[in-house]
């Protein structure tokens, strides 16, 4: 038995006509304020029309399109809510991503290569020098004179991670 359009539909009924899992429906909504099904006792969810639209047009952004939840986050503030649903209710095309939409998702620009973070070593305390596999002291590796700097208190977080792995070394008999 088909429902009218204008009926409410369940959760179920929703995961199905867009093929995802109930549970992505429930992430969905922590993820985006703009998704309000009705909630009825117990907790049930029924979803409007407008509601499904919704979701078929973020459907279409994440799988359709290969945008990350931030990307269409970012849709959505940026084109508004009925752009988003229209896209669902397939009257307007979803447009590409571009160039701005890969490097907001970390993904550098043709021609551009991510650099990952350097860190700069700090120069051991007196007998908290790191060791290698071997017990041996390792070489200190200095990074590059750019690199941007750590603050004290994580270098002292550091320190203390080390005395402690250092111990914990020493109980499970691996200086032996």
């Amino acid at each position: 038995m088909d429902k009218a359009p204008e009926a409410f539909r369940t959760i179920s009924e929703v995961a199905e006509e867009l093929d995802v899992p109930q549970h992505v429906l429930r992430f969905w909504e922590t993820r985006f304020g703009q998704i309000k099904p009705m909630k009825r006792g117990g907790g049930r969810r029924f979803y409007r029309p407008n509601d499904v639209d919704l979701l078929k047009g973020i459907r279409a952004l994440l799988y359709g399109e290969g945008y990350t939840i931030r990307g269409v986050q970012r849709i959505l503030r940026e084109e508004g809510l009925q752009h988003v649903s229209s896209i669902g209710r397939g009257e307007t095309a979803a447009r590409k991503r571009d160039a701005r939409d890969l490097e907001l998702d970390g993904v550098p620009a043709p021609g551009r290569a991510l650099q990952a973070p350097r860190i700069k070593r700090p120069a051991p305390a007196l007998g908290s020098a790191p060791f290698a596999r071997g017990g041996e002291p390792s070489p200190q590796v200095q990074a590059p004179a750019a690199a941007p700097r750590m603050s004290e208190s994580q270098v002292q977080s550091l320190r203390l991670a080390l005395s402690e792995l250092g111990a914990a070394r020493k109980l499970l008999g691996a200086d032996d």
